[in-house]
């Protein structure tokens, strides 16, 4: 009998609100802040010593992306939204992971191996909205944690994670989203900051917390970001989103631009902490996605007493969710900013400015 998948669990704020006290909850709000911590001050060219489990996660991440170039984006000139060769290249990886996680773990039990896979392969996006977000790279973490409590990873990994695993797996998702054209996940993308990605700003933010010169207000000079945006996550971040916005930083993300006048860096870092527990890991629309498993396990849920017909529960595009928080889930789809700016080279179609406005926790 094949091991049980991790599952989403959550359902209503009652649910969220106890998973907030669990000890998966704790374990995997420590994991984030030592990363962060191990980051504090080192650019993405400092030394650390990579482990050999820490070399074999970068070399799934650099197959993984050979099989983009097995399955290239089909025609899709006249629309920004998703390319459906996404949906190709996602159902390869899923059937490609068992072998390919056996290969670079061995050792590693079967009832564990279905746990990574299964955050592994929802780290890329849905395959069936051809979108990405925040919950996605939320996975992503999952499966450096669950490397983690399997022993795999270490704590003298935590700098080599950071700076070398998770940078190669940001660089992966970059070449993923432009070429598939993902769409960002759900109405808002993540909150104003990225229409993607919230790490990178919380482990960018770490790095330049001792930097002698840089200010938040760098973000804004292009030399500085010509210079530093291979070094430091936070301004690679900047620039990417400069890549493909044509409208300013002040338009196209203004929570960003809003940051920008904080006065150091410290503030930011404590700050980007505040808002992932409360933008990310506190919003029902994104955690009802959160998978759990034999690794990453959760108690008895408020939710686990109703009836289906109590939960109001919808089917949605691949997924059950709470009917009531739908719009925000998975409501307006919103059409990707790469494909735009692609576009609107041949005169086809304009970029269009993005992001929404939410208060920031920088007090």
């Amino acid at each position: 009998m094949a091991p049980d998948k991790p599952v989403p669990r959550i359902l209503t704020q009652e649910d969220l609100d106890v998973f907030q006290e669990s000890e998966t909850y704790n374990v995997l709000v420590q994991f984030i802040l030592d990363l962060r911590a191990a980051a504090k001050g080192r650019p993405n060219s400092s030394r650390c010593e990579e482990s050999e489990a820490t070399k074999s996660i970068i070399r799934l991440l650099d197959e993984i992306q050979d099989l983009t170039g097995l399955h290239p984006p089909v025609s899709n000139d006249k629309s920004r939204f998703g390319n459906p060769a996404f949906r190709e290249f996602y159902n390869d990886l899923e059937a490609r992971l068992p072998d390919l996680l056996r290969h670079h773990f061995p050792g590693v039990k079967e009832d564990s191996l279905v746990d990574l896979e299964c955050y592994l392969v929802e780290s890329f996006g849905n395959s069936v909205r051809i979108d990405y977000g925040s919950g996605h790279e939320l996975n992503f973490v999952c499966f450096l944690l669950c490397l983690s409590r399997l022993r795999i990873l270490k704590p003298s990994d935590h700098p080599a994670i950071v700076l070398c695993v998770f940078n190669r797996y940001i660089a992966l998702m970059r070449v993923v989203q432009s070429q598939y054209w993902l769409e960002p996940a759900g109405s808002h993308g993540v909150w104003g900051l990225d229409d993607y990605h919230f790490l990178p700003f919380l482990f960018g933010a770490a790095q330049l917390s001792t930097h002698k010169y840089l200010r938040p207000r760098s973000i804004h000079d292009v030399d500085v970001l010509e210079m530093y945006s291979n070094q430091y996550m936070y301004l690679g971040a900047i620039a990417f989103i400069n890549s493909v916005k044509t409208a300013s930083l002040r338009w196209s993300s203004p929570m960003l631009d809003d940051i920008s006048g904080v006065k150091t860096w410290e503030k930011v870092s404590e700050g980007m902490v505040k808002m992932y527990k409360a933008e990310v890991l506190g919003k029902v629309p994104i955690m009802q996605h959160f998978l759990f498993g034999k690794i990453l396990p959760i108690g008895d849920l408020p939710s686990d007493r109703e009836t289906t017909e109590e939960k109001k529960l919808t089917q949605h595009d691949g997924h059950i969710h709470s009917e009531d928080v739908w719009g925000d889930c998975c409501g307006i789809k919103v059409p990707s900013a790469i494909a735009a700016r692609q576009l609107s080279h041949s005169g086809e179609l304009r970029s269009v400015p993005g992001g929404s406005i939410r208060p920031i926790p920088f007090d």
